[in-house]
């Protein structure tokens, strides 16, 4: 059994803006799609959200986000949102407006509110503990010093830091992204107190986090297909374990919904079950637990998808049919990549996907035989 802190946590919060509404990394860009606020008006529209338990996300500031990153970066990216383009040597240097980093209009204001948001949980329940969703959060690529994988900031490294600021010494960063979370495992590499674990797509971009267990850096990169059942069997064979024999003071997972079988950007085939019974698992593992977005392109599959979670977060039941209220939510986005032409009806009206169940892999048999007993010597 996991550790679970003594003690009823108090009810969990949710962490949202209004600078999501409308915000666009450009029309043919994958993330040209809403997606928090999607979440947001969804979970509202089920009657799951008290006013009292939701918090704006402030704006952080140059000074917060140069705690990790470099000065002259976060000015260049300050100077792009004002001018609305990047100078030849800047675009070089830092990859503001290359590498599907595009300038748009809050270039600046969206990834420092995302940040925000999760220094804000952090700081928050460093003091208090709890539970804390922040979907806008999970900018898991970004570098001290580039734009990198549509991220600009990375808010979770952030978050991380303002919790060793504030004394812990036992973090678990959780990353099942399809996509290995490079930017925050660099960032800690030579930090003992994080320990940082990714289960990710192999061969997907960034082209890193090869199979590697380290003191602080583990990684589990899976093949295409990579199904409920998989994800379940890594869950208890190797994430469980390891927060047994890590007693984390604070946990954090990154919750991209790029796994899921719709996404166009990745080739992994999980249901947003493995995502809920993942998060139900670890979510009171520890006295301080944040939960953070990430990636994710289809606007259908991520908001269901996050949505559930707070709902897992808040023990509540989810309706075989969603509400009216729900389905409209759902039924007016637009998507304009082959899936959108003609969205299946359940992504109107369900919210839990048809479990995606199948046989453990010896590929994932192999990670879990080959990880656990380094694993456990390394973390003891």
């Amino acid at each position: 059994m996991a550790f679970v802190h003594g003690g009823v946590l108090a009810d969990p919060l949710l962490i949202g803006s209004e600078i999501y509404r409308g915000s666009t990394y450009g029309p043919k860009h994958p993330l040209a799609i809403p997606r928090v606020s999607t979440t947001l008006d969804l979970i509202r529209a089920m009657g799951w959200l008290d006013p009292a338990r939701y918090l704006d996300s402030p704006m952080a500031s140059p000074e917060e986000l140069c705690r990790f990153h470099d000065r002259d970066y976060i000015a260049a990216l300050h100077r792009a949102e004002a001018t609305q383009s990047v100078p030849p040597e800047d675009r070089e240097r830092y990859r503001i407006g290359a590498d599907g980093n595009p300038v748009y209009r809050e270039v600046f204001r969206r990834p420092a509110t995302s940040a925000g948001g999760v220094m804000l949980a952090a700081r928050k329940t460093a003091q208090e503990g709890g539970v804390i969703h922040v979907p806008g959060g999970g900018t898991h690529h970004g570098q001290r010093a580039r734009a990198s994988g549509f991220c600009y900031v990375n808010d979770a490294v952030l978050g991380l830091l303002a919790w060793l600021d504030a004394g812990l010494t036992r973090i678990l960063y959780l990353d099942i992204d399809a996509h290995h979370g490079d930017g925050v495992e660099i960032a800690f590499a030579e930090e003992p107190r994080v320990t940082t674990l990714s289960i990710h797509e192999a061969g997907r971009w960034p082209f890193s986090g090869r199979a590697h267990v380290a003191p602080h850096a583990l990684n589990l990169p899976v093949s295409q297909g990579f199904n409920d059942t998989e994800m379940r069997a890594l869950l208890e064979g190797v994430v469980l374990p390891l927060i047994d024999r890590l007693r984390p003071e604070a946990i954090m997972l990154q919750c991209g919904a790029d796994a899921l079988e719709e996404d166009p950007l990745a080739k992994l085939s999980l249901s947003n079950n493995a995502h809920a019974g993942f998060v139900g698992a670890v979510c009171r593992a520890a006295p301080r637990f944040l939960l953070l977005g990430g990636g994710g392109y289809n606007p259908w599959t991520v908001a269901r998808c996050w949505a559930r979670n707070w709902a897992v977060m808040n023990g509540l039941d989810v309706p075989d049919r969603l509400p009216p209220e729900a389905e409209e939510v759902l039924r007016r986005l637009t998507f304009n990549r082959a899936a959108g032409r003609n969205p299946p009806e359940h992504w109107f009206t369900t919210m839990a996907d048809v479990p995606r169940e199948g046989p453990v892999g010896k590929a994932v048999a192999d990670l879990i035989r080959d990880t656990l007993p380094e694993l456990l010597g390394a973390v003891a």
